[in-house]
């Protein structure tokens, strides 16, 4: 398995988890909160950790620290898995920069259209003006 360098820089707890494991779920601590302080990373570039931070906002507490929970797994090792996988996956997409919008011109179709729509709105609205009273 390929060991990324932010791996070194990850905190695994282990708790109890509700859901599927029959017996095993009242003895065994499957579930995994990982955790990774984003603002002290050595591993990561600024301009990742800012995308980062922006992406994965709702859960970073208020020190930086991101936070993933995994329990979906009935084992300890899938469920550790897949948080470094979500975590993974979060560092790739905040690795890639935005893609520049480029400012585009209305068609002469649309112009058009969005024209005609307030003719007819305005004809709509002079229909119910108040009739001239003493005329």
């Amino acid at each position: 398995m390929k060991h990324e360098p932010w791996e070194d820089e990850v905190t695994l707890e282990f708790a109890r988890a509700s859901g599927p494991g029959g017996q095993n779920v009242n003895k065994v601590s499957t579930a995994v909160r990982l955790r990774f302080d984003v603002g002290r990373s050595r591993s990561l570039p600024r301009e990742v950790k800012q995308r980062l931070a922006g992406i994965a906002r709702n859960r970073l507490t208020k020190e930086g620290i991101l936070i993933i929970e995994a329990r979906r797994f009935r084992t300890q090792q899938r469920n550790r898995q897949d948080a470094l996988e979500r975590l993974g996956g979060l560092i790739a997409r905040a690795s890639r920069p935005p893609k520049r919008r480029r400012r585009t011109k209305p068609t002469a179709q649309a112009r058009e259209r969005r024209l005609e729509a307030k003719r007819r709105r305005s004809a709509t609205k002079r229909t119910r003006a108040n009739p001239q009273i003493g005329t």
